[in-house]
């Protein structure tokens, strides 16, 4: 009797040697984000976050479109101003709202929320439903977060909260648009960020001069903040995510934003801050959640009706099977058509039969 319909389920899966690799360089981007806060109360002048956001966006932006000498064609000049706008543009001025009428902490958790968002924008974009596994854990990171940075004092501020979500939901459908609309042909992922940057620093500099008036004094500390924001924490981290996002699935490069508070929250231990229990409970849970995330669901029997998306044999990404869909193209390379052991007949109406994958 056929049992494999009744197999049970195993344990998550680790995903191959090579997107472990790709996982851990698109890791860099987020946890090299965790160091803004520190970079900006510690060294910037106060007072100028509009002026901080252009300056870390527009010289990277300028300086990989002088590397590359690609700029966009046909309808990817919209594409890379929507992108821009999203991910450089709306998003910084949304979060310096936040950061200045939101406690730290609060701030935090609305952003560890974006893998949620991410999940219900993929259904809507991608056409791919979350996995029951990936959609628990991203919960669990919000709670993680929350257990980590909000105390007691934590206050909610209409304004504050609404920029916030706005903040996060501007970077998750720019996570979200990125993988729909993937690469163009010939572009890799340094033009791609270099078009970004631009767009959204071009936006940010009138709101800039019109709100914030002339630049800050800057001396040697600012400087060298500037100089990380934008190098570091802009140029370099931009295009190590957005490659990311080009070869992983939603599902495991949206979870990884999550290292940021905890990047931030490891430098404030560093600086001479504790951690209560609580706040240890919680980084453990907020740690173990992104880690999970990368893992691909319990692999359950095959033709099982459960409702979930069943992962993908090689390594469970619903993206996968999403890019495979968009392209026409099987997982074994035949096109649309074609079966194993199907005869293809020749001009001549003589049968050739096909080889059997």
């Amino acid at each position: 009797m056929d049992t494999s319909t009744e197999r049970a389920l195993g344990p998550p899966r680790i995903p191959y040697a090579p997107q472990l690799a790709t996982v851990a360089l698109t890791a860099l981007a987020p946890a090299s984000w965790g160091t803004t806060y520190v970079v900006t109360t510690e060294l910037l002048p106060p007072g100028h976050p509009l002026f901080a956001g252009m300056l870390r966006a527009l010289p990277g932006g300028l300086l990989a479109l002088a590397l590359t000498r690609v700029l966009p064609r046909g309808d990817w000049w919209w594409k890379a101003t929507v992108l821009g706008a999203l991910n450089i543009g709306a998003l910084y001025p949304l979060l310096f709202v936040a950061a200045e009428r939101l406690p730290g902490g609060v701030a935090a958790t609305l952003g560890a929320t974006q893998p949620l968002i991410v999940a219900g924008l993929a259904v809507v974009l991608l056409r791919v439903r979350p996995t029951a596994w990936r959609l628990t854990w991203g919960v669990l990171g919000v709670v993680g977060v929350g257990l980590v940075v909000l105390g007691p004092q934590a206050r909610l501020d209409a304004v504050g909260v609404l920029a916030g979500l706005g903040g996060t939901a501007t970077m998750a459908a720019g996570i979200v648009l990125t993988k729909r609309w993937g690469l163009p042909a010939g572009v890799g992922p340094l033009a791609l960020t270099g078009w970004q940057l631009a767009a959204g620093g071009l936006l940010l500099l009138p709101l800039t001069l019109a709100a914030e008036g002339a630049p800050p004094r800057i001396d040697a500390g600012a400087a060298g903040g500037y100089l990380w924001l934008g190098s570091v924490g802009g140029l370099i981290a931009s295009t190590l995510w957005f490659r990311g996002i080009g070869k992983l699935s939603v599902g495991a490069s949206a979870p990884l934003v999550l290292l940021s508070p905890l990047v931030a929250t490891v430098i404030g231990v560093a600086l001479g801050e504790s951690l209560s229990a609580s706040q240890t409970l919680g980084f453990v849970l907020a740690l173990a959640a992104l880690l999970a995330a990368q893992l691909n669901p319990p692999k359950r029997g095959p033709g099982r009706p459960d409702g979930l998306t069943t992962p993908h044999e090689k390594d469970g990404s619903d993206e996968d099977r999403h890019d495979d869909r968009r392209t026409g193209r099987h997982r074994d390379g035949r096109q649309p058509g074609d079966q194993r052991g199907q005869c293809t007949r020749t001009p001549g109406n003589r049968p050739v039969p096909q080889a059997r994958g």
